[in-house]
């Protein structure tokens, strides 16, 4: 279950990813509608993995498409400021807000404890929540610290 809540994290930050309101909507429903699939092949097997595939690509799809088109640059970037200060300075559990007036679009991410890996690299999971038009998305991730200091989403 918590992998296929990163898989959605991911389609959730990577929808918000294209230039103007048809490409987000567009970029959004193709990556949801992808992840989607991959979280419902990870369910089941034989003709019930078939049939999740497909439930996991439809729901990908709609949430991607959804988040994608309500999500503009300035919201992403309030996102992304806001997770890469989490990560970076928040101790583990406290709550870092994000909101963008224009849009009234916010979110919030919240940090576990950083771990260092068998490679020497630091990585930390999170929580994070993504309110639009008053509905509001959860999903969870897991984040890596970069050699350039910054952090990355790995899953």
């Amino acid at each position: 279950m918590k992998k296929i809540a990163s898989i959605f994290a991911i389609a959730l930050i990577l929808g918000a990813c294209a230039g103007n309101q048809g490409q987000k909507q567009t970029g959004g429903t193709l990556l949801g509608a992808g992840l989607g699939a991959l979280a419902g092949s990870q369910i089941g097997s034989g003709k019930g993995q078939l049939v999740a595939v497909a439930v996991g690509a439809l729901a990908g799809a709609f949430v991607g498409s959804e988040i994608g088109k309500s999500l503009d640059s300035a919201d992403k970037a309030a996102m992304q400021n806001s997770t890469q200060r989490a990560l970076e300075t928040a101790p583990s559990g406290q709550t870092v807000a994000w909101q963008n007036p224009d849009s009234g679009n916010s979110g919030t991410i919240v940090p576990k404890p950083a771990i260092q890996e068998n490679s020497g690299q630091y990585c930390r999971e999170y929580q994070q929540t993504i309110t639009v038009d008053g509905r509001s998305e959860q999903a969870f991730g897991r984040a890596c610290r970069q050699p350039d200091g910054s952090w990355k989403i790995v899953q």
